[in-house]
């Protein structure tokens, strides 16, 4: 609108002084200073009723095209109506101002007039549709956005409440057993699962955390996994003690992959599960031997699809999937802590 606003103010006695000078329908050395400005003022006034009138076709022919559609034929049709307007409304105010100026009439300096008029017209229609077609796709875009952070949340939420009962189902069979067991693990246990949890209710609502925070989480998840799966599951960390307190990261990322990792794949204490978290300069890489369970496995996929919505919504990348025989990696993007003050 401000834009708007400055451009009529401009262009409106502009067009309405250097028109009529350069189609030659006002000869000034026949007229006084004061009639000079009376017939600019007459002139400002024409190209207002132009521009206004030309507003108003364009407001209501772009409600005739649908949103997306080919532009095209709508900035054709725009361009065709506001030039007869144009043109119309040009040629009637000239041949009033013929009538009671003392300029000669003459067929060329009405056909100059009216063709300035119609490529100032065709120009701006053309100026106003791109800027109107640049916020149109800019409003589809916010809204596109939008509607990913509510489905990535949506689908966050579905994969909490996926997870839950099913973990703490196994975690609890799993504490009953140590409890009569091996009452010292059991302790140990019960401590990395309120810890697990702690995590959960303290971050279910953050978009980004630090890497530290995650790392700390899985260690008490991981120490879990282990005791359920008997000592069959491995991890290992190569990451920079500095980086990893400017490295941010979504909330139970890395707990998406290693579950993926467990959901998909068999293992035992001959062949165990070796899972790698590594970082480069640009990505975190989660890695982990393959050996495909030798029955289909009950997948959603809503957690790489989530993590690949998070991640294109928080930073504009998306995570990179490799895939080959002997090892499955999925790279996440270092979404770096300076980054987002900025």
């Amino acid at each position: 609108m401000i834009r708007d606003k400055y451009m009529r103010m401009f262009f409106i006695p502009l067009l309405g002084i250097l028109i009529p000078a350069v189609s030659g329908i006002i000869t000034y050395h026949y007229y006084s200073t004061i009639e000079i400005i009376l017939a600019n003022i007459y002139f400002i006034i024409t190209s207002f009723c132009i521009w206004k009138g030309s507003n108003w076709i364009h407001s209501k022919l772009r409600g005739q095209f649908k949103i997306g559609s080919n532009p095209f034929p709508k900035i054709a049709s725009l361009c065709g109506i506001s030039f007869l307007y144009g043109c119309s409304v040009g040629s009637i105010s000239t041949m009033i101002w013929f009538y009671f100026s003392t300029d000669d009439f003459t067929w060329n300096s009405l056909l100059k007039f009216n063709v300035l008029c119609g490529l100032a017209i065709i120009v701006f229609t053309l100026v106003y549709e791109i800027l109107f077609l640049n916020k149109e796709r800019e409003l589809d875009n916010k809204i596109v956005r939008q509607l990913d952070r509510e489905r990535s949340q949506a689908e966050l939420e579905a994969l909490r409440n996926e997870l839950d009962p099913h973990f703490i189902f196994n975690s609890l069979n799993t504490l009953n057993h140590l409890i009569l067991n091996n009452p010292q693990q059991a302790y140990s246990f019960n401590n990395n699962l309120a810890q697990v949890y702690k995590y959960f209710l303290l971050n279910k609502h953050n978009e980004l955390i630090p890497i530290s925070e995650e790392l700390e989480f899985i260690d008490s998840y991981f120490f879990l996994l282990k005791i359920r799966h008997d000592d069959k599951l491995n991890l290992e960390t190569q990451l920079n003690e500095h980086n990893e307190r400017l490295i941010m990261i979504p909330p139970l990322a890395l707990q998406i992959l290693i579950e993926n990792a467990i959901k998909h794949n068999e293992f035992n204490q001959e062949h165990p599960l070796h899972i790698k978290i590594a970082m480069n300069h640009s990505y975190l890489r989660v890695s982990n031997n393959v050996k495909p369970k030798p029955y289909l496995v009950n997948s959603t996929g809503i957690g790489l699809k989530n993590l690949s919505s998070r991640y294109r919504i928080l930073c504009n990348r998306d995570i990179v999937i490799e895939n080959t025989e002997k090892e499955f990696t999925v790279k996440l993007p270092l979404i770096n802590q300076a980054s987002l003050k900025n």
